[in-house]
């Protein structure tokens, strides 16, 4: 068994895929900040299977789409709390390039506007934030950031995101570390019936064969946010979603959990 060796994201968006192939599919996205561990390489070198050391999630990315770190930063990183960026996007700077970074995007060891990656130092410039305790009212305000953002499989960033990336990344900002999935995310927190539901409660909805396979956010007033073709609201009711502009039913109500009592 090979060394496990470790990284962190210093781009944008990163996408994982599912196979070490640039035609695989894409399963999730690593956006700036992200820390990984490396557990394998392809047969071609080109590619590192990893683990994200966020949510565990694992998937295979471009050797050159990460910057390696020592254990002891990855250790460092995982024992802190790191600010965020809270705007739309912000701006990294070096001495020989200018990119942005999405909301949500980790600045690690942020100090005086300077971000440490690896032996790289970086200078961020935008708006930023630490996690928050979780506030039904502040969420929906952060979820609401997020409207008309195209829907993308596996995405995760405001150029496209799917619907149980949307929610992962929404909590993350409360303390509250969500898995990738929609049927991982259905596991945990508690039953609500409905018509108890309230804002910041998760509903979950099934496919005809009965896998989970969209989960969106419950806000005031029968309605929910989610990203289905794009972040939009639409109504909820006990049957599953109802598109606000047609009528249609599109999802089929599962359950309703609630992850913060």
């Amino acid at each position: 068994m090979s060394k496990i060796e470790y990284g962190v994201c210093q781009l944008s968006v990163v996408p994982v895929r599912r196979e070490p192939a640039d035609v695989s599919e894409i399963v999730t996205q690593l956006i700036f900040g992200d820390f990984i561990q490396i557990l394998e390489t392809s047969e071609n070198g080109k590619w590192k299977r990893i683990r994200g050391a966020f949510d565990g999630y694992e998937g295979w990315i471009d050797k050159r789409q990460f910057v390696p770190v020592e254990k002891s930063t990855y250790d460092r990183a995982s024992s802190q709390v790191m600010p965020f960026c809270s705007s739309f996007f912000g701006l990294i700077k070096s001495e020989t390039m200018v990119y942005p970074v999405f909301m949500g995007s980790r600045l690690p060891f942020l100090r005086n506007n300077i971000i440490e990656l690896g032996d790289q130092y970086y200078i961020f410039e935008g708006e930023y934030a630490l996690p928050m305790p979780y506030d039904p009212i502040k969420m929906e305000v952060a979820a609401r950031m997020y409207m008309n953002t195209p829907y993308l499989w596996g995405g995760k960033s405001h150029f496209g995101i799917d619907c149980s990336g949307f929610v992962q990344q929404i909590f993350r900002n409360f303390y509250i570390n969500l898995p990738r999935d929609a049927w991982q995310q259905e596991l945990i927190g508690e039953p609500v019936p409905f018509g108890f539901h309230g804002t910041g409660d998760l509903a979950f909805f099934s496919n005809s064969a009965g896998k989970v396979t969209h989960v969106g956010i419950v806000l005031a007033g029968d309605t929910i946010i989610h990203a289905s073709g794009y972040v939009r609201i639409d109504h909820l009711t006990q049957e599953g979603i109802i598109v606000a502009a047609t009528g249609e039913n599109t999802h089929q109500l599962t359950s309703i959990k609630r992850l913060v009592n």
